[in-house]
This record gives structure tokens, C-alpha cells and sequence, in this order.
């Protein structure tokens, strides 16, 4: 029987996978930064895709990233003072405020979508794009067809 490689340990390919998530998002932060985006977070990000090109109310908001519509309150809050979001009137329901994104919000997810694939052509410079494009395309077989989900900062908190 083979002596087990350390390196390929069953714990580290989770750790692994969160470095190569990590180091994506740090580089484009960093990025955005430089661009004028200096205080979009990481779960800026995921509120934004989760409050969408339709807007949303804070309850939706919540649900839609697995946090608490308080939670989902508080990061709105952030996100309309930094001028990313804003609250209007629901033109079909007087009683309901929407969340919607602002040209600066759309300028930040615009330009976020132009960085990933920057990053993306960084790391297939690196690896070689077939090593990418192999990385995932077996991604993509280990993982739910429908894996993109917006609750991860719930997830994480849970």
C-alpha cells in the first residue's frame, strides 16, 4: 500500500479551492480600487447580483442571501451611503420601498465582470488554458449544475 502524500491531504483541497477564491477576489478589490471602487467589499458583490438589474425589497434581499432582512438592512444602509444602492417607491405596490442599484453600482459590477476575465487570462498565462479551461471544466462535474447561489453570506454565518 502507497504512503499517503501529505500535499494531497483531504482537508487541503477545500482549503485550496477558498485560496484560488481568495486570491481572485483580493486581485480584483485591488483592482476595482485603483479604478474608483475603493470601498466595495466582497459581500458587496453578492448583494449587488442579488439585488439585480430589477431591484428587490430588503425581505427579498435577505432571503435571497440567506441573511436576516435586519442584515440585509444594514448592508443596503452601507451600500445606498457609499452610493451603490438606492430606496425608491415600488410603482406597483405604494406600500413596498425597492432596492435598486445606482449607475455606481452598475459601474462596479460592469467593471468587476471586465477584471474577472482579466484574471482569468492572468491565471491561463500562468497554468496554460487548457489546465484552466480542464480546472473548470471539472469543476463543473463536481458541482451542482446550478452551483451559482447568492447565499454565501449566510452560508458562512450559519
Amino acid at each position: 500500500m502507497a504512503t499517503p502524500d501529505p500535499e494531497r491531504s483531504g482537508y487541503l483541497l477545500p482549503l485550496l479551492l477558498l485560496a484560488g477564491f481568495r486570491t481572485l477576489i483580493d486581485d480584483l478589490h485591488a483592482e476595482l480600487a485603483r479604478q474608483g471602487h475603493p470601498d466595495l467589499r466582497p459581500l458587496h458583490g453578492f448583494v449587488l447580483q442579488a439585488v439585480g438589474v430589477d431591484g428587490t425589497t430588503a425581505g427579498e434581499l435577505g432571503q435571497r442571501l440567506g441573511v436576516s432582512k435586519q442584515a440585509a438592512g444594514k448592508t443596503v444602509d452601507r451600500l445606498v451611503a457609499l452610493g451603490y444602492l438606492e430606496r425608491a417607491d415600488d410603482p406597483a405596490d405604494a406600500r413596498r420601498k425597492l432596492v435598486r442599484m445606482t449607475e455606481r453600482g452598475v459601474d462596479g459590477l460592469r467593471r468587476s465582470a471586465v477584471v474577472f476575465d482579466r484574471l482569468r487570462q492572468h491565471w491561463a498565462a500562468t497554468l496554460g488554458e487548457d489546465r484552466v479551461s480542464a480546472m473548470e471544466d471539472d469543476l463543473r462535474r463536481v458541482t451542482p449544475p446550478h452551483f451559482f447561489r447568492l447565499d454565501v453570506p449566510g452560508w458562512f454565518g450559519a
